[in-house]
């Protein structure tokens, strides 16, 4: 077994409740289990200890933490949780965050981006539609990703830059666990273009409402029976 599949089942064990907290792991225990050396068992529960899933215990071995400790922003936790039982929880927290930064990012990415490079999102918007309408779901999830990962890094908070990886896992994993339409709803296919139209004319209110329509319109689409805001 590779690392990094002996990484991903000890993730989604984990995070998706077979492997309680308070579950000791040894390395022997996991290379006996799953047939590989001590190195690559060691290296695969290095990376599980940096993103907080377990704490190493003197005399005792490798403890599988609470869920209240682990780091919820690493990508692929986030992979592992949308994967396993957890995904609705998963996606509802997500687009929660969603909805507190990205009308904000886009509000600050209007007042700094160029006419030039607000231009590119304007085209970038309309290659999306092309993609949308002929239901080439996988093309324009990759240029949806790279249309808020954009914003988030041109916006000017270094915070907001940080959460591209998480925002393309949400984004990812909505289309790879088929929770997206055949095709992209009109109204977000007009909201993400006029979001890029107002960030080409440095219009932050009108980014920051566009930007609002497209996340609220995320979290309808995962919660019908909500009322809608306002």
């Amino acid at each position: 077994m590779l690392h990094d599949e002996l990484l991903d089942t000890l993730g989604r064990e984990i995070t998706g409740g077979d492997t309680p907290p308070g579950t000791v792991l040894t390395l022997e225990q996991i290379g006996s289990r799953f047939g590989v050396s001590r190195t690559v068992a060691r290296e695969a529960m290095r990376m599980l200890e940096s993103m907080r899933l377990i704490t190493s215990r003197r005399r005792v071995g490798l403890v599988v933490r609470p869920r209240a400790d682990w780091d919820v922003y690493a990508p692929r936790l986030i992979r592992w949780r949308l994967d396993g039982p957890q995904r609705a929880g998963q996606l509802r927290t997500l687009t929660e965050l969603r909805i507190a930064v990205e009308p904000i990012a886009a509000r600050a990415a209007a007042a700094v981006v160029g006419r030039r490079d607000g231009a590119e999102l304007v085209l970038m918007t309309a290659r999306m539609r092309e993609l949308g309408e002929a239901g080439r779901l996988a093309e324009f999830m990759d240029l949806d990703i790279e249309f808020h990962a954009r914003l988030l890094r041109t916006c000017g908070n270094e915070m907001f830059a940080a959460l591209t990886d998480v925002v393309a896992e949400v984004l990812r994993g909505r289309t790879e666990h088929g929770l997206m339409p055949p095709h992209p709803e009109e109204e977000a296919l007009a909201a993400h273009e006029a979001v890029a139209a107002a960030v080409r004319d440095g219009d932050p209110a009108a980014a920051e409402e566009a930007m609002a329509r497209i996340v609220n319109e995320v979290r309808r689409a995962l919660a019908p029976d909500e009322p809608a805001a306002g």
